[in-house]
C-alpha cells in the first residue's frame, strides 16, 4: 500500500468514527487486528475499560504499573477488574533500567531538569508501553481534544508511524462533562482522587491537585514551565523542545517528598 492510499483509509475511518457511538467505535477499531487499550485508570480510561468490558470487545486492556502510582490507582486496577470481568495486563519497568537511572539522576532526580524527567519516563513507561504494544495492529487509548492544548486537534483515527500502529482515540470529541455524566449514569468505577482536585493522574511524585482554572493536566510535571509537557507516550519530545522547556523548568527540592527505596 502506498502512502497516499494509507492516507487516504486512515481519513476515511476518521470520517467513519466520526458518526459511531462508543460501542460502535470501539467494534469498529477491533475488525483493524489485534487491538490493545492502554489504560492509566484515568475517568476517561474508565470509560473506555467499561464499554470494552460490558460488551465483551475482543480487546486486551493493558497498564503501564510504573512502580509510583498512587495507592488508589493500584486499588482501583482490581476494582476495575472484578467489576466487568476482565484481565488487566501489568507492565513494568526493569529492575535493572530503575537502578541504572538512579544511579544516574537520583530516585526523583526527574524534579532537577526536563532530561531527567524524560529519562525517568521513558524508563517506566516508554519501555514498558512498547512491551504492552508488542505484536498488535491498533493502540487504543483515552485521549481527548479538550485534555490539554497539545491534544486540541486529535483525531479518531491516526497512524502512529513511530510504531507502525494505528491509533484509535474514541472519545477524542467527548468533553469532562460528557465524561462525567457517563459515569454517572453507568455507575463505573472512578479513582477517588478525581474528587480531590486530580483530573490528570499520573505517577504519584508527579502529579498534584489542580487549582480552580487551571487546564486539566496542569497538575501533571507542574514544575517545568512547558504547558504542552508531555511524556512521550503520545506526543514525541523533540529535542529543541526539550531544551527549550528545560530552560524555563522550576527546580524543586526532593526535602519535602519523603525518601522511597529504589524500585
Amino acid at each position: 500500500m502506498t502512502v497516499h492510499a494509507a492516507s487516504a483509509e486512515i481519513a476515511s475511518l476518521d470520517t467513519q468514527f466520526a458518526d459511531l457511538d462508543l460501542a460502535g467505535r470501539l467494534s469498529l477499531a477491533a475488525t483493524l487486528g489485534r487491538a490493545v487499550f492502554t489504560t492509566s485508570l484515568g475517568i476517561e480510561d474508565q470509560v473506555i475499560t467499561a464499554a470494552i468490558g460490558t460488551h465483551r470487545l475482543p480487546i486486551d486492556v493493558s497498564t503501564l504499573e510504573t512502580g509510583r502510582l498512587f495507592k488508589e490507582t493500584v486499588d482501583l486496577m482490581s476494582e476495575t477488574e472484578e467489576r466487568y470481568d476482565i484481565t488487566i495486563h501489568r507492565f513494568h519497568p526493569q529492575q535493572d533500567d530503575i537502578d541504572a537511572y538512579a544511579a544516574k539522576y537520583g530516585l526523583n532526580g526527574f524534579y532537577d531538569s526536563v532530561e531527567a524527567r524524560h529519562a525517568c519516563c521513558h524508563v517506566r513507561k516508554l519501555i514498558p508501553l512498547a512491551k504492552a504494544l508488542s505484536g498488535a495492529e491498533v493502540w487504543i487509548t483515552g485521549l481527548r481534544r479538550g485534555q490539554s492544548g497539545n491534544r486540541a486537534t486529535t483525531p479518531f483515527v491516526e497512524f502512529d508511524a513511530e510504531r507502525g500502529l494505528i491509533k484509535v482515540n474514541p472519545l477524542a470529541d467527548w468533553d469532562i462533562d460528557r465524561i462525567k455524566a457517563y459515569v454517572s449514569a453507568e455507575a463505573i468505577p472512578v479513582n477517588p482522587l478525581h474528587a480531590r482536585g486530580y483530573p490528570s493522574i499520573g505517577c504519584e511524585p508527579c502529579t498534584r491537585a489542580i487549582k480552580p482554572g487551571e487546564p486539566e493536566r496542569a497538575g501533571r510535571w507542574w514544575w517545568e514551565g512547558d504547558e504542552k509537557r508531555e511524556c512521550g507516550l503520545h506526543v514525541p519530545e523533540s529535542p529543541n523542545g526539550a531544551q527549550a522547556t528545560e530552560n524555563a523548568a522550576q527546580p524543586v527540592s526532593q526535602a519535602s517528598f519523603a525518601a522511597s527505596p529504589v524500585r
